[in-house]
Parts: C-alpha cells; sequence; structure tokens
C-alpha cells in the first residue's frame, strides 16, 4: 500500500510539474467543447438558389419572393436562361436551380396545375437533399395558399377538416446545443481519460524511467492502479469543468441528477483508462501510441452515436456499437441531460460500462505482466 501511495505522489508531481500536459488535460477540452458545437451545427442554411423564371408573373415573383424571404435560401442570380444557371452551378456559386416554365401564371389558372424543375448540385448529397426538401416545403406552402384564394368557403363550411398539431417530448424548441454539447463532453472525457494516460506511460517508456519502476517491489496492480487513478481523477474534474461550461456558455443544465452523471462518469473513465492503459502496454513509442489513438477515437466517434443515429446505422454496424464504450455513456449523457432519466431506467447501461471497466483493465495487468516477466 505504501508503494502504491508513493507512486501516486510521484504521478500527480509528474502530471503537474509538466505544464504541456495540464494543458490538453484542462485547456484543450474547455475549447473544443466551445468551438465543435458552435461550428458543427446540423441545420443547413444560407442554400444558394439561382431562379429561371421564363413567365414574369405576379405569381412567379410572388413564389421567388417566398423562396428568398426564408433564411434558408440566398438568390445568387434571377433571369430566364437555365444554360446560365447550369454554368454557375458548374463553378460551385449555386446549389439549386428552379425553373418556372413559360405561361406559369396563365396555365396554373386555367387548367388548375403546372410544373416546376427543381435540380440540385449534389456533389454535397445533404446539402442538396435538405435544399431540395426545403423548396419543396415552401412550394406546397404557395400552392395551398393561392388554392385558398380562389376558393371561397362558406362561413359554415360542410366538409370535415382534420387539424394537426404537434408537441416535442423533452426537447421542445429543438434546441441543436442540448442534444450535441453533453455528446462532445463524452468524446473530450474520453480524449483525456484513455489516450493522455496511454502517451503518459509510453512517454516513461521512451526516457527508461519504467525500467526502473520494473525492478522495484510494486505490484503489477499497483502499477496500474498508480496510472489510472491521478487521470480519473483529472477525468472527473473534466466532466465537472465540461458542465460548467455547458451551463455557462449554452445555458445547459441536466434535467435529472448530477450523482448519477458522476456515477457513471466515474465507471466509464474506468472503462477508457482501461483501454488506454492496455494500448500502452503494447506500444513502445508515443508516435505508435498516437497512431492507435487516432484509430480508436475515429471508431469511438462514427460508432458511438454522436452525430449519426446508431437506429440508422446497417445493422453490422450496429452490432459493433455494443462494444463500443463512447456509445453508452453518450446514450447515458443525453438521457440524464434531455429527459431527466434516473440510474434505475439506465441500469443495463451501468452494467455493460462497469463489464467494459473490468475487461479493459484486466487485459491491461495481464498484458503488462506479460511485458516484464
Amino acid at each position: 500500500m505504501n508503494n502504491l501511495f508513493f507512486l501516486l505522489e510521484k504521478e500527480f508531481k509528474q502530471i503537474f510539474r509538466d505544464p504541456a500536459i495540464l494543458r490538453l488535460i484542462l485547456l484543450m477540452p474547455i475549447i473544443q467543447l466551445i468551438v465543435i458545437p458552435l461550428a458543427a451545427d446540423y441545420e443547413v442554411k444560407q442554400i444558394n438558389i439561382s431562379v429561371v423564371d421564363q413567365d414574369h408573373s405576379p405569381y412567379s415573383r410572388r413564389l421567388t419572393d417566398k423562396l428568398t424571404a426564408s433564411d434558408y435560401f440566398q438568390l445568387v442570380e434571377y433571369h430566364n436562361s437555365y444554360q446560365k444557371s447550369l454554368e454557375t452551378s458548374g463553378r460551385g456559386e449555386t446549389d439549386i436551380i428552379l425553373t418556372i416554365p413559360p405561361n406559369f401564371e396563365r396555365d396554373l389558372i386555367k387548367e388548375n396545375k403546372n410544373t416546376l424543375h427543381l435540380a440540385a448540385d449534389a456533389v454535397n448529397g445533404i446539402r442538396a437533399s435538405l435544399g431540395v426538401a426545403y423548396a419543396g416545403q415552401m412550394i406546397n406552402s404557395f400552392n395551398q395558399e393561392i388554392r385558398e384564394e380562389w376558393v371561397q368557403f362558406p362561413r359554415m363550411f360542410p366538409l370535415p377538416q382534420i387539424e394537426i398539431t404537434s408537441s416535442n417530448w423533452y426537447n421542445p424548441h429543438i434546441n441543436y446545443y442540448l442534444f450535441m454539447v453533453p455528446g462532445i463532453l463524452v468524446i473530450l472525457v474520453t480524449m483525456v481519460g484513455s489516450f493522455i494516460a496511454a502517451l503518459n506511460i509510453v512517454a516513461e517508456k521512451e526516457v527508461g524511467t519504467i525500467e526502473q519502476l520494473n525492478v522495484t517491489p510494486l505490484k503489477k496492480h499497483e502499477f496500474i492502479l498508480g496510472k489510472l487513478i491521478p487521470f480519473w481523477v483529472l477525468g472527473m474534474v473534466s466532466i465537472t469543468l465540461g458542465m460548467l461550461l455547458a451551463w455557462l456558455i449554452f445555458g445547459i443544465i441536466p434535467v435529472g441528477s448530477y450523482l448519477t452523471v458522476y456515477v457513471f462518469g466515474a465507471v466509464y473513465l474506468l472503462g477508457v483508462l482501461g483501454v488506454g492503459l492496455w494500448v500502452s502496454t503494447f506500444v513502445d513509442t508515443q508516435q505508435q501510441a498516437t497512431l492507435f489513438a487516432f484509430f480508436l477515437m475515429m471508431i469511438f466517434i462514427l460508432l458511438g452515436g454522436l452525430y449519426t443515429p446508431i437506429e440508422s446505422m446497417p445493422e453490422w454496424a450496429q452490432w459493433l456499437t455494443k462494444i463500443n464504450p463512447p456509445a453508452y455513456f453518450i446514450r447515458v449523457i443525453r438521457a440524464v441531460f434531455i429527459k431527466g432519466s434516473t440510474f434505475m431506467e439506465l441500469l443495463p447501461d451501468f452494467f455493460a460500462m462497469v463489464g467494459f471497466a473490468v475487461v479493459f483493465n484486466f487485459l491491461a495487468v495481464r498484458n503488462y505482466s506479460k511485458r516484464t516477466t
């Protein structure tokens, strides 16, 4: 026990002696938690649109005004040449081309129907699909407006009407930050809790101090605990700073209990620290550790449900998320922040995270003993 105490003292002194580690652990997550939610926005706005108006009627101008009055579209050009708009699209200056045919207003009034043409630059598939969807909704709204102008309903309208009203549970204002900030906090805690710990151990290998530890009476589990506990403490500090920033910058506080967040965070950190310690046992340089970190972080982010819903992934990818620790903590912290879920409601995720902590730390101890016997 005394050996463990002296090792912990040495680790904390080493961490606080190196300002680069402190910047990585504390300053980097703060900056990223502020910048990433502001930059990585799901909503697509300012879609460049070209209107090819071959009718120049009141209706065509009214439809153009309706599109450009919204925040979603920005009018790039307005003329009657489709070929010219294609050239503009080829230069990447416009995303969508709306073509209004000749006699649009006359045929619409006379025949009660007409056709518009929408063409989208699909190099950016998300921007193109959302732009076409937004434009389609506005055209349908325009169509409804003019139909209501034509038809004069009696005061007591005899036909039944169905009115649809909707309400959004848990996130009534569809606040993007409320959904994204907790998930980004998980990724940052993962980065601090696992890979910086791995880099710390590998750095000791490179300078040779770990060999001095190997010849001491220090037991294998004491070595792992001595490396795990300091970064576990700093990881809990990172969670606290992250929640404080979420409140100060974005006005986000958990609907559920802070205690639930800390309990799950404590167990989750044990798991990801085990990943970092395990990685450190079979790499010899910081460059190798960085490459492993990059590979695992890509998997953690892309298969964690941070940006893409797990339910929308292919079935094989959904199975992979079951062995991805961040996927569980992202789901947990969003449930606590947004829905106010309790510990008992999240019990299956808790058991899964305990399993990750046990498995990865066991692998770290086992692999370290192989390298030192």
